[in-house]
């Protein structure tokens, strides 16, 4: 199966990628606008002329929502990587604790064993065995006693190494788990950090944005969707689309098909599914639905995973953006990718180009069947 200009989309992805592109804020393709008309002029009053000077304003602010949403979204790819490390490091310490249990039950029964040693020789009145065999007069009991001796020595002396090596293990243990303990606390103080960071930064545009009249909420949204389109077209008009006809992997397809069917679901920073997502949540999931596990973060799928160049890329890669490799969509065909982009906006389709490109990387590096 092709995934080129014609390939992996089916026609409801189509449907569903022309309304949300075409309907959403945020989204890859400016608002088409008002048909003009032609012949009579309408009877209803013309608008008004947008002042220049609001509009300069609207645009300061959709820099600064930006700013602010991107701010939190590297703030949440610091949370999801302390988190990650938190989880691991919980499953390291609980391995651990086990050791711990099973060494020590060890070490008692060793113990237990030294125990009933010196018990027994308690009750033959104290005497070590050497001493028995010199005042034996019998030198066939002489001569089994001594190699009872011989084994006994050799048991005694096992038994000393075990028991020193026992209590080597448990210290050993006793201390890694100690370690272990402190970068998991400090790893969640890294997670608070994280996120007071992203809370801060998402009230602060959530007050921004609500501090403009409906009419201006309407007027950043078209902003906000012109300058995804204007961006678009420059990528495309670098004559990128032209090269991008690379077939998607078997693994390849089904993220693509994973990621796709999370279309309309919300973004919500830290979250893996089922019903939300944050940008990389999205993209591991939909890959360990495919069987192949990737990084977590945008950030480590980008230093983790094969790069390769973008006008190389099929179906199924990561599209890495911006310089901090704070955000990452998957590309899906056609000159898009499906993606979460930020807290009040759902998962959908957008152009590929509509951000700054960092690079790509490919999860499956396998050759795809032809």
């Amino acid at each position: 199966m092709r995934t080129g200009k014609h390939g992996l989309m089916t026609a409801a992805v189509t449907v569903v990628c022309a309304v949300t592109v075409l309907a959403a804020p945020g989204t890859a393709f400016a608002d088409p606008g008002p048909t003009p008309s032609r012949g009579t002029p309408s009877a209803s009053p013309a608008s008004p002329a947008p002042d220049p000077g609001r509009a300069k304003d609207l645009e300061a602010v959709r820099k600064k929502l930006d700013s602010l949403y991107r701010a939190a979204a590297l703030a949440t790819d610091e949370y999801n990587a302390a988190e990650e490390k938190a989880e691991q490091q919980n499953a390291e310490i609980v391995e651990l604790a086990k050791k711990i249990v099973q060494g020590q039950e060890k070490l008692d029964r060793l113990k237990d064993r030294a125990g009933a040693a010196a018990r027994a020789q308690y009750r033959t009145g104290g005497l070590p065995d050497e001493a028995k065999l010199m005042l034996s007069d019998d030198p066939g009991d002489f001569l089994d006693g001594s190699g009872r001796v011989l084994q006994g020595q050799r048991a005694t002396k096992g038994l000393l190494g075990e028991l020193s090596r026992a209590q080597e293990d448990l210290k050993t243990y006793a201390a890694d788990a100690s370690a272990r303990f402190k970068k998991l606390e400090a790893n969640r103080k890294t997670k608070a950090t994280a996120q007071k960071k992203i809370e801060k930064q998402i009230a602060a545009a959530e007050k921004l944005e609500s501090e403009l009249a409906q009419e201006e909420k309407e007027r950043l949204a078209k902003l906000e969707r012109e300058a995804q389109a204007k961006a678009q077209t420059a990528w495309l008009d670098s004559g990128i689309l032209k090269d991008l006809d690379r077939e998607a992997t078997e693994r390849g397809r089904k993220a693509v098909e994973y990621a796709t069917a999370q279309i309309g679901k919300p973004y919500q920073w830290g979250a893996e599914g089922p019903t939300s997502y944050d940008c990389s949540g999205l993209t591991s999931q939909a890959w360990i639905a495919a069987g192949q596990t990737i990084p977590r973060t945008s950030q480590e799928q980008w230093k983790q995973l094969k790069r390769v160049d973008v006008e190389d890329m099929r179906p199924g890669d990561l599209i890495i953006y911006f310089d901090d490799a704070s955000h990452v969509g998957m590309y899906v065909g056609d000159g898009s990718m499906v993606h979460a982009p930020r807290p009040g906006r759902s998962i959908t389709i957008a152009g590929a180009g509509t951000m700054p490109i960092l690079g790509v990387v490919r999860p499956d590096p396998a050759t795809p069947d032809q």
